[in-house]
């Protein structure tokens, strides 16, 4: 079983929260996998907040084969590269590549007066179309490449990758307002880092612990509909792709995506007023190759910083949310927030049910939503 979680901070807080919050439940993690995202971030990044950052690891050869295709697509102006200082140790265990790269652009001179919508989409483009270069070659891997957001994957043993990256020391550089992390990626498929969890689009974050039984059914529907939606490393990406699609590319509001993934038995709907009735049928027809079966828990970010969490319609996988006021984390075991948050009133924990969204603003109010 995965272990997952996600931290919301008023203040910037360093990644050592996060790997501090997972220690107490590595139990769950075989080395699989590691990946951290980081959203809204201060400290070294905050003059760049509103410029791309692209989040790669490569080959040195590598390296020459992403610089000179940024350049090739007109994001010539590298402003900013933060290279990890690293901590090298015969003793870690895990695949290290040769470099790891975090470089910030300037936008292109055409998109300098693009709509958000225009951006939005040259900066998907150019990640796939990275993403494919490098598969060519086998000389690295592309993560994001999004305003405001860093990507770090790994495979191998979690702590050691956290002391080879310096993530333990708490520092004023590296921080954020907004921290996902996993340690184990879904051991049903093969052992890549594009299926490290949390999973990235345009904005939207995403992890998860469990199974998709559906995933066949869910990936022969999204290849169909968006050009974003590749790879299926895991089953869990669908859940990801299917969140994009019903809030991005709909436009639909958040409580949508529950009623998407785990509908309502009918009998339940048909207790409902009429109207709701109505809409929550043409959803089961319309969207039902996106249902979503087996024991599973998610957590999600949207791209204006919504932290949520939704679970299966059983409830089988745990969950946890938590606050101190200034700092609200969700997580799949309790023992992670207690690390974190000693001092916090346990009575005010939520454990979300299984009809349950689970939504914390910009601002840590929260919001329970619930299906019926």
């Amino acid at each position: 079983m995965c272990r997952i979680g996600c931290i919301k901070s008023l203040d910037p807080i360093h990644p050592s929260k996060a790997l501090y919050m997972m220690l107490s439940q590595q139990k769950g993690h075989d080395n699989s996998g590691f990946a951290i995202v980081m959203t809204d971030l201060y400290g070294i990044f905050k003059p760049y907040k509103d410029m791309p950052m692209l989040s790669y690891s490569s080959s040195h050869q590598g390296i020459k084969i992403i610089e000179d295709f940024m350049m090739e697509k007109g994001f010539s102006k590298k402003i900013f590269r933060w290279e990890p200082k690293t901590i090298a140790s015969e003793a870690y265990d895990f695949e290290k590549m040769d470099f790891y790269g975090f470089d910030v652009f300037n936008y292109p001179e055409a998109l300098l007066k693009a709509s958000q919508k225009e951006r939005e989409k040259v900066l998907l483009d150019t990640r796939l179309e990275l993403r494919k270069v490098l598969e060519c070659t086998g000389d690295g891997f592309v993560f994001s490449f999004w305003p405001d957001t860093l990507t770090l994957k790994e495979i191998g043993n979690p702590n050691h990758i956290g002391e080879y990256f310096n993530l333990w020391e708490e520092d004023d550089k590296i921080v954020a307002k907004n921290i996902m992390i996993q340690y184990r990626q879904n051991t049903n498929y093969e052992i890549v880092r594009y299926a490290a969890h949390p999973f990235f689009i345009q904005g939207y974050t995403l992890c998860a612990n469990g199974e998709n039984t559906f995933y066949i059914k869910n990936k022969e529907c999204q290849q169909s509909l968006h050009k974003g939606y590749l790879g299926f490393e895991s089953d869990s990406q669908c859940f990801l792709y299917t969140l994009h699609y019903v809030h991005h590319e709909l436009g639909w509001p958040l409580q949508y995506y529950k009623h998407v993934i785990t509908p309502l038995p009918f009998e339940e709907i048909n207790t409902l007023e009429p109207a709701k009735q109505q809409v929550l049928y043409k959803l089961r027809e319309s969207l039902t190759h996106l249902e979503i079966n087996g024991p599973n828990t998610i957590i999600g970010l949207l791209p204006d910083h919504t932290m949520f969490t939704v679970c299966d319609s059983k409830k089988l996988r745990p969950v946890v949310v938590g606050s101190n006021g200034r700092m609200t984390a969700i997580t799949s075991e309790v023992t992670g927030i207690n690390s974190i948050m000693p001092e916090r009133d346990l009575e005010t924990d939520i454990y979300p049910g299984e009809r349950e969204t689970v939504i914390i603003d910009h601002e840590l109010k929260v919001k329970r939503w619930n299906q019926i």
